[in-house]
């Protein structure tokens, strides 16, 4: 079945049911390479197919990792033949004390932490190592505000392959750590992300053999966050949720997630019920936000400052078509604060059972948010992506959490604290 690739685009790679890659802003098609953006008016290039014969019992008895849905995904069709982190199939967590807190009727959480290194990163980039191999890159790079970094790194090692990972350098020491300890080239930059993001484009065009998974290579890199929208689908038992909120970094997620959802419906693989998608940022680098709210197609730029830095991109390159989105399913984009981050971490921690980072907060307390203000619906079904885990950003809770009480060794001590507790 052709969604949307061209039938006389010819490619000489295998990359499965990709045909084309497609301009977002003027449709103008070229042939699979290691480009993003679209020779004839600059706009940015994703992917488009030519899918064939797709079934749910096919999906079903595929691998439990993201190759269950290679044949929705540019990769090869020996994809699994090469070592790869094979993420993927993450919990749906029906979240009923979650769902009394924020008086929601039906509410799942999609918990992502449980990835190879912890993020749904892990799915970008390991769609974006097949598609490089292809394309014939021998090197695997990124710049990072600390999740890609981590599953680059891990990615490139079980490969085989080097990595060059660029960060700022006042990121979070966990996500340095868990990066560094791949024993890959990590460079700390002075600046922030969009500094960082500066810098890896320039060296993209200066390295024919570096692929750097979220610029020269973007187009099939961003296609991993599919996935997370089939999986969704798959574990509701072959149904799209009425509602999903979704955090905002590059928006690359949200826009993947919905055409994903809109896949699906196409082929016959759901039904095409209507969705709402949100968006969720942090105050403190909420461009997107702020465009939405005043009602702007333009996202102006911002310098952020906030402790969720895993989305910390304050020049979101997929910011216009998160507007699109959200404004054509009927859904928003809004912001928290800081002090509501932490409080929403907290809250998915203690109802549920699930420790994520700060990006985790932003989602739980924007959803808060948005129930508030009468723009989510309490009485529709709706998802949470929760993207990262907590370990990454224990600085975010560190002030806030902590032993309960200190207590001599006896058990007169112990009872004494349990009563200050009500226990």
């Amino acid at each position: 079945m052709s969604l949307t690739a061209d039938s006389a685009t010819t490619t000489a790679f295998d990359l499965g049911p990709a045909r084309a890659l497609s301009c977002r802003e003027c449709g103008h098609q070229i042939p699979l390479a290691a480009e993003f953006a679209c020779p004839e008016c600059f706009g940015p290039l994703e992917v488009a197919y030519d899918f064939g014969t797709v079934t749910r019992e096919s999906i079903e008895a595929g691998p439990k990792s993201i190759w269950r849905y290679r044949h929705l995904l540019p990769v090869p069709t020996n994809v699994q033949s090469h070592p790869n982190t094979e993420p993927g199939l993450t919990r749906l967590i029906k979240a009923d004390r979650l769902a009394a807190a924020l008086g929601v009727r039906t509410l799942w959480v999609k918990d992502d932490t449980g990835n190879p290194t912890h993020s749904f990163k892990d799915r970008v980039v390991a769609v974006a190592l097949a598609a490089a191999r292809e394309l014939g890159f021998t090197v695997l790079c990124c710049p990072s505000t600390g999740n890609l970094a981590n599953a680059v790194a891990a990615a490139a090692a079980r490969a085989g392959w080097d990595s060059v990972v660029l960060i700022p350098s006042s990121l979070e020491q966990a996500k340095v750590l868990t990066t560094a300890v791949y024993d890959g080239t990590l460079l700390a930059v002075d600046g922030n992300y969009d500094d960082v993001n500066r810098l890896a484009t320039e060296l993209a065009a200066e390295h024919e053999d570096w692929a750097f998974v979220n610029v020269n290579v973007r187009p099939y890199y961003a296609e991993g966050s599919k996935t997370l929208g089939y999986e969704v689908a798959e574990q509701l038992g072959w149904r799209l949720p009425e509602q999903i909120v979704v955090p905002v970094a590059s928006g690359s997620q949200l826009t993947k997630v919905d055409k994903g959802f809109t896949e699906l419906g196409t082929l016959g693989l759901v039904e095409p019920t209507p969705y709402r998608v949100f968006g969720a940022q942090a105050t403190g680098c909420s461009p997107v936000a702020k465009a939405f709210e005043d009602g702007h197609d333009v996202v102006q730029p911002v310098r952020p400052d906030t402790i969720a830095r895993s989305l910390a991109i304050g020049n979101p390159a997929d910011g216009p078509y998160v507007l699109d989105a959200v404004r054509r399913t009927g859904g928003a984009v809004a912001h928290v604060s800081d002090e509501e981050v932490v409080e929403g971490i907290r809250l998915l921690a203690r109802t549920e059972g699930v420790f994520a980072e700060t990006a985790g907060g932003v989602t739980v307390a924007t959803a808060k948010k948005l129930i508030e203000s009468g723009q989510l619906d309490p009485d529709a079904e709706t998802v949470l992506l929760i993207t990262g885990d907590g370990l990454k950003t224990l600085d975010a809770v560190s002030g806030h959490i902590g032993p309960s009480a200190t207590v001599p060794s006896t058990s007169k001590a112990v009872r004494e604290a349990l009563a200050a507790r009500g226990l």
